[in-house]
């Protein structure tokens, strides 16, 4: 509102000087400047969050198919299905080139202070999404698809907790009303894979109980990780760009990696790939494409997931994540030619109408900062009147 106000105050000495009357009404230029610019920015903003919005959901279900893909296919390696969760990195560095902006040289002590803060925090995330991603490796090869699944949305309820204590999130009516339809439509699809799920297939007592607590404990720790990353964003890095987004990815998903990597050498799995991909039924190059397309789907899921954190909140970007998962059912039926039965169907409304609920509360909180907004700068413009 500052720089609004000094156009004001400079437009009307301009106007003084040229024998103009220094009473005479010339708000209107500089209230139609106030609120056009806004505007503009209030559309930029709902393009980018709607961008987000279909990366995170064309991201997750595409990589979570191909991951299907790759266990139906003959793949077996957990440290390989942890891997790609974070190895696509690379494909974002030209978009950060291309986005950074020039570093303008100041003072060096607090420059230096802020790279090692930077450094440390890239350090400490990348290593949370290590322990992350294997732990739902371990989840998922110790459990049921349908237990693995209803574990798995309890992301949204530890989110909401760490948000609550960490990222100062409101509760209306609205978000308890999309949590609950949210939870309960992934709830839904894991008691619909419980009737899909083959008898046949059992898993010792103690296979299950280790896949249980690593599934819940990588859905607590993914929770976390969400919340840190938005106090990350308010209290440390403090810079509005898109780069700032890429580098949050980037960084830790090049530590991610590199941890698992030693993983992988450590376990001794890395001797079986050659097998491995020898195996696989379609071939060398399938096998190797399919490992690469899930990396870059993941890393496009990821973006989406951060730059929503970025715009909105951890949670709103949780909310994101969860409706993606009536989506991936639907497009197993397309591709995969699985069954879509009602409880299929009334999952996939619940999870929009869980989205268009906590969608519509950020309408309502828009319109309320929209008119606070307004309120000011008719403040600000009546105060210039009087100058």
């Amino acid at each position: 509102m500052e720089p609004v106000r000094e156009l004001q105050l400079q437009t009307r000495v301009e106007d003084h000087g040229h024998g103009q009357n220094p009473n005479t009404d010339i708000s209107m230029p500089s209230a139609t400047y106030r609120f056009s610019l806004p505007k503009l920015i209030h559309y930029k903003w709902w393009i980018r969050v709607m961008i987000y919005i279909v990366f995170i959901i064309a991201g997750q279900s595409a990589a979570t198919l191909l991951g299907r893909l790759y266990y139906d296919k003959g793949g077996n390696s957990k440290w390989i299905a942890t891997i790609v969760q974070s190895a696509g990195f690379p494909i974002l560095i030209p978009l950060l080139l291309f986005f950074s902006s020039p570093i303008k040289p100041t003072r060096t002590q607090p420059n230096k202070v802020k790279l090692s803060s930077l450094a440390l925090l890239y350090v400490f995330f990348g290593l949370i999404l290590t322990l992350d991603n294997l732990l739902y490796s371990y989840g998922l090869l110790y459990l049921p698809v349908s237990t693995y699944s209803l574990l798995c949305a309890t992301q949204l309820a530890f989110n909401a907790l760490f948000s609550f204590f960490l990222n100062s999130q409101n509760f209306t009516p609205f978000i308890l009303n999309s949590l609950v339809l949210l939870t309960t439509s992934a709830s839904l699809l894991a008691l619909n894979a419980d009737s899909d799920e083959d008898s046949s297939t059992k898993i010792s007592k103690r296979k299950y109980v280790i896949g249980f607590l690593t599934t819940l404990g990588a859905s607590a720790t993914y929770s976390l990780y969400l919340s840190l990353v938005q106090l990350s964003f308010q209290k440390i890095i403090r810079a509005e760009t898109f780069s700032s987004v890429l580098n949050m990815q980037i960084y830790p998903s090049f530590v991610a990696s590199c941890g698992c990597i030693v993983g992988l050498f450590a376990s001794g799995e890395w001797r079986g790939l050659g097998k491995e991909m020898k195996e696989y039924q379609e071939s060398k190059v399938s096998y190797v494409m399919t490992l690469i397309w899930i990396a870059l789907t993941w890393q496009i899921c990821s973006v989406g997931l951060l730059g929503l954190i970025f715009e909105v909140s951890s949670l709103f970007s949780n909310v994101i994540s969860t409706l993606a998962l009536p989506v991936i059912p639907i497009l197993a039926v397309i591709f995969f030619h699985d069954k879509m039965n009602g409880l299929k169907v009334i999952a996939m409304v619940l999870a929009i109408w869980g989205f268009l609920s906590y969608i519509y509360q950020h309408y309502l909180d828009d319109l309320k900062h929209k008119a606070d907004k307004s309120n000011s700068s008719d403040s600000e413009i009546i105060s210039g009147r009087t100058v």
